[in-house]
Formats: C-alpha cells, structure tokens, sequence
C-alpha cells in the first residue's frame, strides 16, 4: 500500500465524482505542478480514468497497440459525472467531439505535436466539455473537464448539491482516453488562475489524496 498523504493546509474538500473504480493520474500528491505546469489553474488538478475489477481502462486490441480507438470501448465513456461538492454553477461548455482515443505510441506521438495549438486555441480546446462549480461567492471554482458531447446537464446559476449529476465522462478537449479532470482555482479568469489544492473526504469525516498509479472507488471508503 501507498502512504497516505497528509493534507494541504486549508485543502478544498471535496467528494470524488465518480462512483466506479478510477485510476489516478497526474496526482498532486506527487508532485506540484501536477501536470507539468502552473497555466490555466491547473497546478493541483487529478485526473481520474474510470478502470474494470483488473484495472483496465479499455481491453487490450491491436488497435490499442498500434492506431486510435472508438472511446465507446473504454470502460468509462458515458460514466456519470456528479458535483463534487455544493455550489453553484457559474460555467457550461458542451458541443465539443468526443475524438478518438489514443494508447498506442504512434497516435500518441502526433497527439503530442498537436499540444501547442490546442493550447493557442483556448480553455474549449483544452478542458473540452465542462462544467465550472463556485463553492462561494468568490470561489473557489471546481472545474471539471473533459465531458461527453451532449451530456452536460446543468446550466449556469443553477444550485447543485454535492453528488448532483452534471454531465458524463467522455474525451473532449486536450485528452487521449476517457477520463475527468478535475481541479480547484481561485479564479476563472484562465490565463491568470492559480491553482487550489484539494483533498477528497471519506463519510466518517477524514481525508486523502490519491497517490498516481493508485486505483480508488467512489463507491466505498478507500
């Protein structure tokens, strides 16, 4: 087993926003920025890619080793996305293509020398489909990334409690399988947003942060 990671002092708790088996990646419980950089508020983002009982994302095909894939055969396309905490919806995007998945090196390797200008073009083309909650007034914001086309269910000033459906997992934006990004900012003003750290809470009150590499259930306490 994995150490626990004592939480961030003044830690944003949240409630994981999914209620399968998820495996971390890109914790900040292992590094600071988390995804390599401290843009868009995204210094303390996860990511969480829905996994089956053996870990895998998608079964293994010849496409998975040498070409792209449908992301419908991944295990969580379409997986329900909730609030991870009470607040109030301040941003919606939805409309984006749920583009084809990418395991194998070869799709990978031009995924990657498409980065820049994803990055020229925006949050959209970035984030893809997704949803900004405000926990206060002033924020926090919890952005949560990479939706399913057309799955987008709230609106913005809509009240959510926590656990309140708000979209599906799906492979929009700047993404190579299905997967939710999740992370907490200071503001939405992008260019400009700093990162918040975060922590997820178990039902008897404590709290974690997933290590990378580690699989979590949203189901249960881990």
């Amino acid at each position: 087993m994995t150490r626990p990671v004592p939480p961030p002092s003044g830690a944003v708790l949240l409630s994981v926003p999914l209620t399968g088996r998820s495996l971390v990646q890109h914790s900040p419980a292992d590094r600071v920025p988390s995804h390599g950089t401290w843009s868009f508020g995204s210094a303390h983002a996860i990511d969480l890619v829905p996994v089956d009982g053996r870990g895998r994302s998608a079964p293994r095909t010849w496409r998975g080793v040498v070409a792209t894939e449908s992301p419908a055969a991944f295990v969580g396309f379409g997986a329900a996305v909730s609030a991870p905490a009470a607040g109030t919806v301040v941003q919606v995007h939805d409309g984006e293509p749920d583009h084809r998945a990418r395991r194998s090196q070869p799709a990978l390797v031009l995924y990657v020398l498409g980065q820049a200008a994803r990055a020229r073009r925006g949050g959209a083309a970035l984030a893809g489909n997704h949803v900004v909650i405000a926990l206060g007034p002033g924020g926090p914001f919890v952005l949560l990334a990479h939706l399913q086309c057309g799955s987008v269910r709230v609106q913005p000033g809509q009240a959510v409690d926590g656990g309140h459906r708000v979209g599906r997992c799906g492979n929009s934006g700047n993404s190579t399988e299905p997967h939710v990004h999740l992370q907490v900012s200071d503001s939405t003003d992008w260019p400009t947003a700093r990162g918040v750290p975060f922590v997820f809470r178990r039902a008897d009150g404590s709290t974690w942060l997933p290590r990378n590499g580690s699989v979590i259930d949203g189901r249960c306490e881990p």
